[in-house]
Formats: structure tokens, sequence, C-alpha cells
């Protein structure tokens, strides 16, 4: 799966508020080695550099395109493209951010205890992701895919519920760290301009079946557009308001 940065900057402002409320959940914490774990652009990675002038930071991400324009934004970061379900530091390091990346990973019960594990000694990890996926922007998407016209190319990339529910974090990590919170909180975004929700998801949550469908994307897009409009209708202003849950973790050492 290919990424395109300039479809998913389309809505940095939106997608970089969850990063922002998250490092701010941080509090008084001063780290001085952070990891950007599924990094994308940079865009998250500028805002740790701006809370943390001082700390080293690197950047890890699976997509170079992605790293391509992270290395164009300005910020003093180490780029490393790796498999993010994979990828652990050589050493223990103060933080592991992850703004909306963690959910295109499976098996959460021993991939959050095992980050951490890489963590210093009252270092933390701090998460956020999408937890949209009982709602029409994304249960559309499953819908359209296990009919009959794409069930079989598409079958493989449907994932309904990728992230758990928020208390069964608090059950995978409340064994490893001495300091947990986990919370989600409902943004409402006031998107213009044409079928905007489907430009969102475009950016991320389509990916993986434009990939699989090649030239035969627009077709199901244009269904998936056409039900959009029902499930979010445009409001007289011409805005459109997508409600968009995210789930937030901080778990520190």
């Amino acid at each position: 799966m290919t990424w395109n940065p300039s479809q998913y900057l389309r809505y940095d402002v939106e997608r970089s508020q969850p990063a922002r409320d998250l490092i701010a959940a941080l509090g008084d914490a001063d780290p001085t080695e952070i990891v950007d774990l599924g990094c994308g652009t940079g865009n998250s990675t500028a805002l740790l550099e701006q809370r943390w002038p001082q700390a080293s930071l690197t950047g890890i991400d699976g997509s170079t395109e992605m790293l391509n324009q992270a290395s164009q934004s300005g910020v003093s970061a180490a780029w490393h493209a790796a498999d993010i379900s994979t990828w652990r530091p050589d050493t223990p390091v103060d933080l592991i951010f992850s703004n909306a990346a963690l959910h295109w990973l499976d098996d959460h019960t021993t991939l959050f205890p095992q980050l951490i594990g890489t963590l210093a000694e009252l270092g933390a990890l701090a998460v956020q992701m999408p937890y949209n996926f009982s709602q029409p922007s994304h249960t559309l998407i499953n819908d359209i895919a296990n009919e009959p016209q794409w069930i079989d190319r598409l079958h493989h990339v449907v994932r309904p519920s990728p992230v758990a529910a928020p208390d069964s974090y608090l059950r995978i990590l409340e064994p490893h760290v001495s300091s947990l919170r986990v919370w989600t909180t409902t943004y409402l975004h006031v998107l213009h301009g044409d079928h905007p929700v489907a430009e969102w998801t475009s950016g991320a949550t389509l990916r993986p079946v434009i990939a699989a469908l090649g030239d035969d994307a627009h077709t199901f897009i244009d269904e998936y557009k056409s039900r959009l409009t029902v499930a979010y209708p445009r409001r007289t202003d011409g805005t459109t308001v997508l409600p968009f849950t995210r789930m937030f973790i901080v778990a520190k050492q």
C-alpha cells in the first residue's frame, strides 16, 4: 500500500489536533530521547520538536513517500524507514509517541507491552488511534467491500474493528506500568467542499481499498460517496460535519 502525502495533509489542522492534545496530556514530562512511531509526514514530529526543542527526535515510518515529505519539513529529526510492527529501539527511550498509526497493526495484546518494555526508567508510551470504526465513515467501506462485486478482491483488506474497547487497553497495560490513562474524545470536524468525508478517508482509511482495486477504485468510491451523502448530509451553509472519535493512551513506567 502506498500513501499520498498531499491527500493526507489536506486536513492537516484537523488531523494534528489529536497530536496536540496527546502532547498536552503528557504534562510536565521532560524526555530527552523521543521516537515518533509511524511519523508519516512529520506533522506530529514537528509538534514534538516545538514542545521539547532540546530533545533528540527520531521518526519511524514504513512509507518512503511519507518520509520523503517528512524530510522536507524542516524538523531536526533522524528519519528511518522501518516496519513499525517489528521496529524496536536499540537502547531505551524516554518517550514513544504514536499518532494515528498503531491501529494499522494487529495483536495489540503483544505489541503494547513490548513497546512498554523498550522505555527507559520513568519513560512513557503516548498513543492516539482512531476509534470511529462503528460510524458510517468506516462501516460503509466494509459494507460495500463485502458485496458480491468486491468481496473477492477486498476481503483481505477489510478490518472491521482494528482497535479494541478502551477497557481492553487497561487490562493489557496495567500489569506493566505505574501510571495509565485511557480516554476517548469525539471531534466535530466542519468540512468544506464536495464529498469531504470521502476526501478525508481517502487520505488514510480508504488507502488499502484504493491499492487493491487500482483503476477500478473510482467505481467503489463513487458508490461510497453516494451513501455518504445520506449518512453525512450537507448543511445549508454548504459544510458537512464529520464526528470523529479517537482513543488516547498515556502509559508511564
